[in-house]
């Protein structure tokens, strides 16, 4: 384990919770992926210059929380850890590079098509016109969390896979002079089918959560239909609740 960490015996915050606080940390930025081993208590308090107690309790903090875990003959090591995503009309790609998860892309599928049925009325337009019709895998690392289905009316974006690698399509979108204002959404839950299951390494018959979303411009056009589904395993999606008065 190469990351550093720096406990500052001065500060009121516990030395436990110091420690705590900033293993998390190097677990999110992706400084410990999945599988490291932090190696056993005594070397990692003898590095730190802390107390065994110390050490213990903090790395129990993390196994409590489900980002370690202490497995026998082999350490403590760092098990998957769940991407969360607040509702907010935002894409995947800037909320993963936000969060420090280094999201990266493969492009399944590209190219102009007729609208099916569905598409087509979430578009608002005829069935058989054209439409951008794309697939993508979100993958974190090597690790793949969603798999991307989006339609958009032909005119507004031609993209080239390279593009859809490099960054996100709702940042390709605003670059082309598009302005994103509101989105209509649903969220549900179902089982992977044996191809989807192959994609997200899931097994088949796996939960998955499917989102829904129908975004607009700030005219009211209809930019953007997406069909997308993630891994429950490693994902979820955060709401803020307020009062009615």
């Amino acid at each position: 384990m190469d990351v550093q960490f720096s406990i500052d015996r001065t500060s009121p915050v516990p030395l436990y919770f110091q420690l705590s606080q900033q293993l998390e940390a190097a677990i999110g930025r992706g400084d410990l992926p999945p599988g490291s081993l932090l190696g056993n208590e005594i070397d990692l308090a003898g590095r730190l210059g802390l107390s065994r107690p110390t050490v213990r309790q903090a790395i129990s903090a993390l196994v409590d929380k489900g980002l370690l875990v202490r497995r026998r003959g082999v350490g403590t090591q760092v098990v998957h850890t769940e991407v969360r995503r607040s509702l907010e009309l935002s894409s995947l790609y800037d909320d993963l590079a936000s969060a420090g998860r280094r999201p990266a892309t493969r492009v399944l599928a590209l190219g102009v098509v007729p609208a099916a049925a569905g598409p087509a009325a979430a578009l608002g337009l005829a069935e058989g016109d054209d439409v951008l019709r794309m697939e993508r895998l979100r993958l974190t690392g090597d690790e793949p969390i969603a798999y991307l289905t989006n339609h958009l009316p032909a005119h507004l974006l031609r993209p080239a896979a390279a593009d859809l690698e490099a960054t996100g399509l709702y940042r390709l979108l605003r670059m082309a002079g598009t302005t994103l204002h509101s989105a209509r959404q649903t969220i549900g839950a179902r089982a992977a089918t044996p191809e989807e299951a192959h994609l997200l390494a899931e097994p088949p018959g796996a939960p998955l959560l499917y989102m829904t979303r129908t975004a607009f411009d700030d005219k009211g056009h209809v930019v953007e239909h997406g069909t997308h589904l993630y891994r429950a395993s490693r994902y979820s999606f955060e709401l803020q609740l307020l009062m009615r008065s």
